[in-house]
Order: structure tokens, then sequence, then C-alpha cells
């Protein structure tokens, strides 16, 4: 028998009869029979008993329809939820009715229950979901490689958008007779622009004519004269922007920095180059190649065709990517910066008579000065610089944004890191570590498989691939602030301090004054004049990014295995402007507990001791401020602007903002937050050295044991320091001289004066380094204005820190002794500090005695620095205990950052301080611990002690120092250990 099924807005089966077309009577049985079966499929189906019925079985027209509404929307919230109830539908039995034997057999058309219907509609709906979860993956892969497009010329076309963009300014002036109104630094390199370039053209064809070359030669013809022009324009005003020397900047330094910047110019072409021949094959000229040379030509057409990109990169780098060295980089930076000096000119901005020649100047000198080696040391000598005319960096730190940087945060989530120089960017120089020139350093990388390192690379892939965005309101407030000046908040002053006036007819002593005040003045200026410069790089990359819906900063490694990110200038671990102004792209709800983390962040921030407090106090805190809290939210910039006096302004007014919205909304734990909350080791240093010697008392003193309230180790410090002060200032000045000092400090100590010096002990401060962190607080707090006098007290308080230090950590001191020892041991073999990570990664100290290297170059004889074979003991010795230690708390963050990436948790990481959004904390600060403790239970130090005897086998190492018998599982229940 044959059956339609027609689908109508109800469930109601509509029978078709009267003229309907009637079978024969004859075949009523076997008709039934055919019914029969369908009964029986039925009949499963429903609640009602009807086995007993026989059919043909008629529907009763007049029943009430049960009426299901059509879905307007596949995407409709109850559209699932109403498929799943229609498939409940029961047929009453009181609309089938039983068809006598004698009654004819009508053709019927039935209508399908309401089952098949639901069933064919959530057919239906999973096709439609299929079809738009296909469709918003089809739009996500065009959105992602829109982005990638994008970043592909960020980091290959950024030199050839500035060459365009010069040569079309300079098209136009011509065109109009008249300069363009451009930012003072565009003005300044559109006028050098094509003196440089003609300079360069003319070096090219000498040097192609030449029958002796020069040893750059080869080098100087790689790129065009106008893309060399406009680096070495960039690359050295970008040297002068940051220069700690008085306007000027080391040739050795510049030289080299021109140069490695023209090879990775020429690196990035080359491989574009080589991608360009995937459709184009190389061209032969068989007459000008040798055997080698066709053999490379038909391996790499062989390989292009069959798409295999990677093989004829390799074959390509390996056999015309040679690293050029620093003597070749040095070589051609020097002429390149010859030939700016030769051809950048400027004119002072004065009125002059038509009558008078033009009074032009160089911009650029070469000249030998002494220099201090160290910034800030008094140890000088002389040194080739490249000096810069003032009038130059007169209006450059006012317009340092238009300056072109190429490591600009990416817009799509960085590569992952399968080896040392496999990762990071797509094609900017991307390396797995910071080695800074160390050649065994970077053998050991590079001989270790990726296996060993897998987690090395997976953290550095995490930390990668939190995507960020730029808080605007932060921002706008931020530019508000610098428009007005600055000398709020952080900023740097815009104006420079006054040059004292030099006394007329003054003696001696008097002129002596003057000469120190105005260095001093000088000196100042200089440093404002680079923060200045700083704080545009920052904002530049921020404006450039503040539209963009989301980027990742790729993170690399130092040579202890911490992690960093690739950017230098507008990132997390920067200045709290940077903090302020960046947060998660992605948001999730507050919740209940992120509700509270918001305000515990939020006190954090203030700071002013409102941080050492217990929890239920900073909340109270919070509670207590919380109209200051709206005014700052809602009116930043003219309201009575409380953010101000917070020690983190831009992190509290960004935090401000978020609680504000939460607290004035009808749902406050179902608003979005987009903020990141810290959670910071408490003295970190100390903690994994508490760790390590299981000392219970030191293990306290840094909160690895719960406690109702904070343990604050640097306030114990600063207390035992004032107990010292008292006790030496009551003594006989006399007797004493430090007894005067004393008295003088007594009222300054307090917890920042020696908050740097605690937590930089662990990491090997010495004496002098102390030294100069207190004397920074001192000059902070203004109260000795004689530097001299300032001095003393300095040294005095370093060493009373010192000796304080030593008496409540004497477990640490003990480990800290036996680290420097065998590192002693090691070094007096000549040879270098190597350890593993617990995480796999080879650990070589870099500390070598230098070796002087001239060279000759075009402006000077150059002494360039390379790495000796004898190692520097002192160094290798004082530097292995930090050393050790950051490695450990490298490890303690990439372990915390795998096990959050598995619980599905975003996450940032600076080192000691964990950041995740505030619904996350209580589990991040669950995976914090267990993760400290599993790394603790491991036996590091016996590991270590193994792993030198093994790689050191003819040395004898000391005996592991004694350990406590403090139970690491108590850091599972401490509140305060990462808080």
């Amino acid at each position: 028998m044959q059956s339609t099924a027609s689908f109508f807005p109800t469930h109601q089966a509509l029978i078709h009869g009267g003229n309907a077309w009637r079978e024969p009577t004859k075949r009523c049985k076997c008709q039934r029979k055919t019914h029969l079966s369908f009964t029986s499929s039925f009949n499963s189906l429903s609640n009602s008993p009807i086995s007993s019925v026989s059919f043909p079985i008629n529907f009763d027209s007049t029943a009430e329809p049960l009426r299901l509404q059509p879905p307007a929307d596949s995407v409709q919230e109850n559209f699932t939820e109403a498929l799943d109830n229609s498939m409940n539908l029961q047929i009453s039995m009181s609309e089938i009715h039983q068809i006598t034997p004698g009654e004819p057999c009508e053709r019927i058309f039935i209508r399908d229950p309401p089952w098949i219907a639901s069933l064919f509609l959530k057919g239906l709906y999973k096709s439609l979901q299929k079809g738009v979860k296909l469709e918003f993956r089809e739009i996500e892969k065009r959105k992602y490689n829109l982005l990638r497009r994008r970043q592909i010329k960020a980091e290959t076309e950024a030199w050839e958008k500035t060459v365009e963009e010069y040569k079309e300014l300079e098209r136009e002036m011509c065109e109009k007779k008249l300069a363009p109104n451009l930012p003072y630094v565009k003005t300044l390199f559109l006028g050098w622009f094509e003196p440089l370039k003609q300079a360069i053209e003319k070096e090219q064809k000498t040097q192609r004519s030449k029958k002796q070359k020069a040893a750059f030669a080869p080098h100087i013809e790689l790129l065009s004269a106008e893309k060399m022009a406009v680096i070495v324009m960039y690359k050295m005003m970008g040297l002068l922007m940051v220069a700690q020397q008085d306007g000027c900047v080391l040739v050795v330094q510049a030289a080299v920095q021109i140069g490695s910047a023209i090879e990775q110019e020429v690196r990035i072409q080359s491989f574009l180059k080589a991608r360009s021949n995937q459709r184009t094959k190389v061209p032969a000229d068989a007459q000008g190649l040798n055997e080698e040379k066709e053999l490379l030509r038909k391996r790499v057409n062989s390989l292009i065709r069959r798409r295999r990109l990677k093989e004829v990169q390799k074959l390509l780098k390996k056999e015309e990517l040679k690293d050029w060295g620093r003597d070749t980089q040095a070589k051609l930076g020097s002429r390149l910066i010859e030939l700016l000096i030769e051809s950048a000119f400027i004119q002072p901005p004065v009125t002059q008579s038509a009558d008078s020649p033009p009074d032009i100047r160089p911009a650029f000198w070469h000249k030998f000065k002494p220099v201090a080696k160290t910034p800030g040391k008094n140890i000088v000598k002389n040194y080739g610089v490249i000096e810069c005319n003032p009038i130059v960096l007169a209006g450059l730190d006012r317009t340092a944004k238009h300056m072109l940087i190429p490591y600009i945060p990416m817009l799509i989530p960085p590569k992952k890191w399968k080896g040392y120089d496999k990762g990071g960017h797509l094609f900017l120089p991307s390396y797995v570590m910071r080695t800074h020139g160390s050649s065994r350093q970077q053998d050991a990388l590079k001989k270790i498989s990726g296996k060993p390192m897998q987690k090395v690379f997976e953290a550095l892939d995490m930390l990668g691939s939190t995507k960020w965005r730029v808080n605007r309101r932060v921002l706008s407030v931020v530019e508000s602030i610098w428009a007005q000046g600055g000398n709020t908040a952080g900023l740097v002053d815009c104006k420079d301090v006054p040059i004292p006036e030099k006394p007329l007819g003054g003696d001696l002593t008097e002129m002596q004054e003057w000469k120190w005040s105005m260095r001093k003045a000088k000196k100042i200026n200089q440093e404002l004049h680079s923060q200045r410069c700083d704080i545009e790089l920052k904002l530049s990359v921020a404006r450039k990014m503040k539209d963009e819906e989301g980027f990742y900063y790729p993170h690399n490694l130092d040579f202890r295995g911490r992690a960093y990110p690739m950017h230098p200038h507008l990132n997390h671990l920067s200045s709290d402007l940077c903090r302020g102004v960046l947060e998660f792209a992605e948001g999730r709800p507050l919740g209940k507990s992120g509700l509270r983390w918001l305000k515990i962040h939020l006190a954090n921030l203030y700071a002013g001791g409102v941080e050492k407090l217990s929890y239920d106090r900073r909340l109270a805190f919070v509670d207590d401020h919380l109209d200051s809290i709206f005014d700052s939210a809602s009116n930043p910039v003219n309201g009575d602007r409380w953010w101000l006096t917070a020690e983190d302004p831009f992190q509290c007014l960004a935090a401000c903002i978020n609680l504000f919205e939460a607290l004035k909304s009808s749902s406050p734990h179902t608003v979005i937050s987009h903020l990141p909350i810290h959670q910071d080791g408490s003295c970190n240093g100390l903690q994994h050295y508490a760790a390590l010697g299981r000392d219970t008392l030191e293990a306290a003193a840094v909160n690895l044991v719960s406690g109702e309230e904070f343990a604050d180790v640097y306030s114990e410090i600063a207390a035992r320091v004032h107990d010292i002060m008292i006790r030496d200032g009551n003594k006989d000045p006399t007797t004493n001289p430090n007894a005067l000092l004393a008295k003088i400090l007594i009222d300054q100590v307090d917890r920042k004066l020696v908050k740097q010096t605690v937590m930089t002990s662990v990491y090997g401060v010495t004496y002098v380094g102390a030294r100069e962190q207190i004397k920074r607080r001192l000059e902070e707090k203004g109260i000795i204005s004689d530097d001299r006098l300032l001095f003393r007290a300095a040294c005095y308080a370093a060493k009373v820190t010192l000796a304080a230090l030593g008496e409540i950590f004497e477990a640490a001191r003990g480990i800290m002794s036996w680290l420097g020892d065998c590192a002693k041991v090691i070094a007096a073999d000549n040879q270098p500090v190597r350890w593993t990570t617990p995480l796999g990664l080879p650990v070589v100290q870099p500390y070598y005695k230098s070796e002087r290297h001239l060279i000759r170059t075009s402006l000077q004889v150059l002494a360039l620095r390379r790495e000796g074979n004898s190692v520097d003991v002192r160094k290798q010795r004082t530097a292995f205990p930090p050393n050790f230690v950051h490695s450990l708390d490298g490890s303690h963050m990439m372990l915390t950052a795998l096990a959050c990436r598995d619980a599905g948790l975003r996450f940032a990481g600076v080192h000691d301080s964990f950041w995740t959004h505030a619904c996350d904390v209580d589990q991040m600060n669950l995976i914090l611990r267990e993760k400290f403790v599993e790394l603790y239970n491991m036996p590091v130090l016996e590991t270590l002690l193994e792993d030198f005897e093994t790689t050191y086998p003819g040395l004898t190492f000391p005996p592991l120092p004694e350990r406590g018998n403090f139970d690491l599982r108590e850091v599972l229940k401490s509140r305060y250990f990462f808080n």
C-alpha cells in the first residue's frame, strides 16, 4: 500500500475520502496484513494499548489539534526543546475507530505520526547547525587569512613602505614646489633621504668598478640604495633616542646594529624570493654554473614542483644565507654611517637676512670622547662616538611616535616553537633563547633534540597564544594627561629642568658648585629626554593596536629559562603604563569569586601597605572607598582623581572602571571582565630557597605556611634595621662614626627603603648594588640634599640591611654558599657551569673573559669584543646561585602555564607574578601551589650534584648542605603563598 506524508502547520491527521480512488474489496486481506505489520511498529512507540485494534485505522478529524509553531530561526533558543517535546506526542484512542469487514476499503492518505515529523525537523536542525558551524569556520578562516596577510606585510614590507612614503613625498614636493607639512623627525628624514640614497648608489658603483674591493663590497649590493638609506636613518635616530651619553652613541654599537638590520632585511627578501619560485622555476644559465650549482638548481626546481618549500628554504639557507658575522656587520655599518655623516645636514630655525648665506650645519659627526663604560660609573675611557647636533634632538622626543617599529605585536598567534630558530614570528628572525652571542649556549640548544625540550616549547606557545587588546578608556586618560604635559601618574615631565646660570664674578667655590649643578641638570635632562622618547614609543604601539580585535606576543627565553615577550615596547612585563593599557582580549563573567578577587586586586594595586593586610581587611578597604572608586571610573581626569594616589595608578584606574561596571549592573556576577588579576609570590626568591632548604622558620617568613595574617618579610627586615640603627645612634659619635648617620636615617627606615635589597639579595646583589638601590630610595625621599652625606648614609644603610638579612635567612645563605662553592670548583677548571632545568632546558653560563678583536673600518679601528677561551671565575661563582634560582622560578611558571592550558584558563606570567581572569583565580591558585609542591618534591639539589659529577667527572664537589624537615604540603593550605 502506498502512503503520502503531508506537512501542515498542525499535527492533525487529515484524511482525504469521498472522491478518493477505492481499492477492490478482495484485496482487503492482504491490505490488513500490511497494516498489521505497521501496527506492531507503531505500538512499540505508543504508551496506549492498541494491539487489539484491527487496521485500517481512521483519525478523528474533530479532535483538538496539537499545534507546533514552526521555528522562525534555526538558532532559536527553545527550538531543540520543542523538538524533544514533540517526540513524546501520543495519539489518543478516542481518535481511532475500527473499520468493519463489510465496509469498502478506501484509499487512505495518512499523515505520518508526529515523531516522524520531529525526527525530520531534528535532523534538519542538526544539518542547519552543522552548516552554520561550517560557515562560521569559513568566516574565521577568511578572517585569519586576512590577518595573516597583514602580519606578513608588517614583517616583510615595513622598510619598503617607508621608502615609498619618502619617494612620494619627494614627488609631491617637486610638483607643488612646496615642502609638505610633516612631523619634525620626518622632515629631517625627508631632507636626508635623497642625498644619502645618492651617496649609497655612488658607493655601490664604486665597489663594482674597483679591482681591489672593500670587505663589505658583496654585501652593500644586496639591497637597493633607497632601502639602505631608510634603514640607516631610522636605526641611527632610534639609537640616539635612547642614548645614555649626552646625545651620542658608540660607533661600534651603531655600526653593528645597522649592519645587523641590513643583514636581517636581506634574509627576509631572500626568503620571499625563494617563495616566489614556487610558480617560477629557477632560471638556468648552464654556462655560468659549475656542476655543483647546476645540481643545486635542479634539486631546487624538483622540490618546488613538489611544493616542498621548507626543504627549498634549507637548501638556499645552507648555500647562500650564511651568517655575516660581526666583522662584516661592523665594516658595512661603519661605511654607511660615514655616508650619513657626509650627506645629512640641518639648518637652524633662525631668521636670516636674504643676503647672508644659509647657515647649514652637519647633523652628525664622528669624534673620540671619554665615556663611562657602564652608565652611572666613574670609570671612563676614550671611545669613538657618533655625536648628534642638539638641534636634531630638540624635537625628537615629541615626534618619536613616527619612528618605525619592526617588532610590533602579532595579529595572529605566533608560530609554534620547534627548535632554536623555528618559531615565533613568521619572517622576522626569532630565536628561542637570547644568547647574546654565546656560541656555547647556542651549541647546547642546537644539539638537543626537540623532545626533551617539548614542555619548554609548549609553555612558550601557551604564553604566546594569550590574546591581548588595548584598554581604550585607560589609553584615552593616558593621552589626556600626556597632552597636558605629563608629570602625573608616573609619566615623565614634558619639560626640561632649567640649566643654572653662570655666576658673574663668583669665587672658585661658587664656580665649582655651578659646574656641578650644571652637569647634574644636563644629566637629568638627558634622562628625561630618553624617558619621553620611551613613553612616545609605547604610546605609538598602543595607538597602532587600539582598533585591533586582539594581538599576541611571541615569547622566548633568557639563558636561565625565564620567559619574555619579544616585542620590546608595549608589553605586560613593562611599566604600570603598559600594564594599565593592556587587557585580555577574551572576556569572562566575573562570577561570585571573581568579584571578590577584583576587589582584592584593586586593593593590591592601590598598595601603600594595604596590599599586606589580610584579605578581609583589603575587601573592607575597597568597600570603604567605593565613592572614590566610582568617581575615578566615571570622571578620571576632572574628578577627585583618587586613583592617582595609588602606587600603580593606571592599573588601579583599569580596576576601578571594571569594578564600577560590575557594581552598577543589576547582576554584578554576570558582568564580563577582561582584566588580568595578578597573583604575586611573597619574596619569591626566598620562597624557592626555603623550599630547597626545608627550613620551617624561613618558610613561615615567606608565607609557605598557612596563617591568618600576611607574613611580610620586608617589614620584618625593616624593623630589624631600625633596631640596629637605634642601638648605633645611642653610641658615642667620637668613637663610632656611624652614630650620626644612624640618627639621620632612623626616621627614614621603612619597608620601601629595604624592599629592593631584600628582594635581590637571593639573586646575588653585592654590597655596591645594595648601596645604589638604597641611595635611589633616599634620593626619592629628598630629605638628604648633600650628595656626599647621601652617599655615606647609603653605604651605612646597605651594610645594616645585609646584616639583618643574614640573621633571618641562615639556611638560605647556606644553600647559596654551597652553590657558589660548586661553581668555584668548576670555574677553577676553566669550564663554564652547566645544568639542566627540571623541564629539560640546557643552561650554560656565558661568563668568559672577552677578547678584543680589532678591525679596520672606514671610520676608525673598532675593537670588537668576542667570547674568549678562559672563563671568568669570579663571575661564574657569584652569578650561579641567582641564575640557578631564576631557572627554578622559570620552571615553576612554565609548569603552571601548561596546567592552566589543560584546565582551559587564560594565563600570562611575569616571572613570579601569574595572571588570569578574575573568575579563574581560585583554580589558578590551586594549580600554582600544586606545581610548586610537584617541583620541590623532585630531588632538585641531589639531581644537580649528580649532573655535576657526571658532567665534570674529574672534580670533587662539597657535600650537600643540611636541610630541615618542613612539610611541603603546607604550601597547599597557605592563603598568602601567592596573593
